[in-house]
């Protein structure tokens, strides 16, 4: 580079010279970034950073300059804004260019075709223009589809350039990789891209078809006689089309066995079943699947292949003369698969409409196969063993920690602090026992009973408590079933047997007659009568006894009012007279006595109508016999005899 700092020399050859002192000869830069964008600023020294005498100009602004007409009327004009920046990645974001497009492979290795069409989808990306080659899926083709080449920038050339959207267009051939590629068309908005940016588009092509997928839509020339099988066809037809049956095996004859569910599968493509397990939350059992996997069953065999060992028996076509098929699933009827009989009880909506077109069965309908629960077996409690309460000993048999009988507890409140209190004799063929009295307790609210014996100075018996609080049983009564005492058992002249030992109640206190007032409804005819001639005893002033014999044994007036009622009641029997012959056959002697047996034998032989109470009075009385005497009435105590006339 010359340079002539003396100006009054003209630039001529022979009159520059260089500078012999300048080491710098570089070009200052006019190329800088703001905010990420490349910007252009003007040099302002020169090279070797001599400074510029005058600013340089671009052309474009020389050119500004020249056509510029300067107006100051009303001062220098505001410059108008500039536009607003958009990125490439925003104003191209989510806009693709789609071509339609195919390739010819190659097929050396096949007699049936020589090449095949694949078509494919190219698609351009304007955001980084990147470009991706996608093959559609076509089902059951053979070949690995879908995406050739992924999204990227592809090389157009060996010189490093890539495929731009101006090279793409209709009807060219594209090589990416190799593989040349025909474009054949476009979708509809890389048509208005294309020609909105000035690119004159190609007519459209029509797609190149596969000749070897064109052949398999021809008919198959047939050689052979055809047949009514085609397996090929049954692959094709019914590909993906399951029949499914909802079975149960019925295991509980044999020791643990129950009844499990499980699914079966019938493939109509190949003929195969499988059968599949049903499993429950917490039903124990691993989770398996399978119980068998998919293969053809056997349902018939030849005869040599059913002795032969099972597991190592390949079973083929030549051991089986009969394989299992669609119509031998039916709903309702039991189905026998390698040993294990099962029986379907339902099948899906796709099931009951193949049956329905195929076999002209309408009727398919689901069989209830829930087992109902047997009835309670009725809890039978051992024979009691005599210790403690039936109640309670019952307790031991219901729960493995027996617990307290339930009480009434409305009847416990409501009779709280109520007792029955009665007076008792005890009736024992030993002379001492004669004079013992007892206090019966009977307590409303638990209906236990409680006896009291008080204590008599030099009597030689300890009083005191006789029977601590229980219920008695009455005797007859059945040990599964007791029945218990209760308050209209307890009355004047009925005896009551406590654990072998036998008592006659004598007298009752105010509670109880205020107590049998009120539930007069419970108590026998009997328990009345015997209350209400305790009561007119009580109300009746004392007469005179004009009889020594009388006055000496008080309890005669008693008697002769029992006296009166037997003579009542057999007066009106309508078999008196052959009551009468039947005494007097008995009374062989004719001394016009019998006894305690024979006496209470005619009455039951003539089903005389003798309440249990008078017989029980009678009896307990202090007589050894009843003296029947026809014809008048008489009362003699004389000995140990009462005399009793009809």
């Amino acid at each position: 580079m010359m340079s002539n700092p003396l100006h009054g020399l003209p630039f001529l050859p022979g009159m520059s010279f260089k500078d012999s002192t300048k080491t710098a000869f570089h070009r200052s830069q006019t190329l800088g970034y703001r905010n990420g964008y490349a910007v252009v600023r003007h040099p302002t020294v020169g090279i070797g950073g001599d400074r510029l005498q005058v600013s340089q100009l671009s052309q474009a602004e020389m050119d500004k300059l020249a056509s510029k007409a300067p107006v100051l009327t009303y001062g220098q004009p505001k410059q108008a804004p500039r536009a607003e920046f958009i990125p490439a990645y925003v104003a191209f974001d989510k806009k693709v260019l789609k071509f339609d497009a195919y390739f010819q492979e190659d097929v050396p290795l096949s007699t049936e075709e020589h090449y095949r069409i694949r078509q494919v989808n190219i698609y351009y990306y304007l955001e980084d223009d990147s470009m991706s080659v996608i093959e559609p899926v076509v089902e059951n083709s053979g070949i690995p589809q879908g995406k050739l080449i992924k999204r990227q920038r592809l090389a157009k050339n060996d010189r490093g350039d890539h495929y731009h959207w101006k090279d793409l267009n209709r009807g060219i051939n594209i090589t990416i990789y190799g593989r040349t590629f025909r474009v054949v068309d476009c979708d509809k908005f890389t048509q208005v891209f294309l020609e909105s940016q000035g690119i004159e588009l190609n007519p459209p092509e029509k797609m190149a078809l596969d000749p070897y997928t064109e052949l398999r839509k021809q008919p198959l020339r047939k050689y052979v006689t055809p047949t009514d099988f085609d397996q090929l066809k049954q692959f094709l037809t019914f590909d993906k089309q399951v029949l499914r049956f909802y079975a149960i095996w019925d295991d509980t004859d044999s020791m643990f066995g129950e009844c499990r569910t499980y699914i079966i599968h019938y493939y109509l493509m190949d003929d195969t079943v499988e059968i599949r397990e049903v499993h429950e939350r917490n039903d124990g059992r691993d989770p398996f699947p399978l119980l068998m996997s998919r293969q053809r069953m056997p349902k018939v065999l030849v005869e040599n292949a059913k002795n032969f060992p099972r597991c190592v028996l390949e079973i083929s076509d030549k051991e089986v003369l009969e394989w299992y098929t669609a119509k031998d699933f039916i709903v309702g009827k039991p189905l026998t698969i390698l040993g294990r009989t099962f029986f379907i009880y339902d099948c899906d909506p796709f099931t009951r409409q193949y049956y329905k077109e195929k076999f002209g069965i309408s009727d398919l309908p689901r069989i209830d196969v829930s087992k109902k629960e047997p009835p309670p077996v009725k809890q039978e409690l051992p024979p009691y063993n005599g210790f403690g309460l039936v109640e309670d000993s019952a307790q031991n048999c219901f729960a493995l920690i027996p617990k307290a009988p339930k009480k009434d507890v409305i009847k416990m409140l409501m009779n709280e602090n109520k007792v029955l209190r009665y007076l008792a004799a005890l009736e024992s063929p030993i002379p001492e026992d004669k004079d013992r009295r007892f206090v019966f307790s009977y307590f409303l609210a638990t209906d236990m009973i409680s006896i009291f014996e008080p204590p008599v100075r030099n009597s030689g018996i300890i009083g005191g408590k006789y029977l601590g609080r229980t219920k008695v049983v009455k005797p007859g009564s059945s040990v599964e079933n007791p029945i218990y005492y209760g308050p209209s058992d307890f009355f004047i002249g009925a005896v009551i047997e406590v654990f072998g030992h036998r008592f006659v109640i004598l007298d009752t206190d105010n509670c109880v007659l205020k107590y049998m007032e009120s539930n007069a409804a419970q108590y026998s005819p009997e328990a009345l009568l015997s209350v209400q001639s305790r009561v007119r005893k009580q109300e009746a002033p004392a007469p005179e006894l004009d009889n020594q014999q009388m006055e000496e044994d008080p309890g005669v007036q008693e008697l002769e009012a029992l006296i009166d009622t037997i003579q009542r009641q057999g007066k009106d029997h309508p078999c008196r007279d052959n009551i009468r012959k039947m005494f007097q056959i008995y009374d062989k002697e004719a001394s016009g006595h019998v006894d305690r047996e024979t006496f209470f034998k005619i009455c039951d032989s003539f089903h005389l109508p003798v309440d249990d109470s008078l017989v029980k009075e009678v009896s307990r009385s202090s007589c050894s016999g009843l003296i029947a005497e026809a014809g008048h009435r008489s009362l003699v105590t004389k000995g140990s005899c009462i005399c009793i006339s009809f």
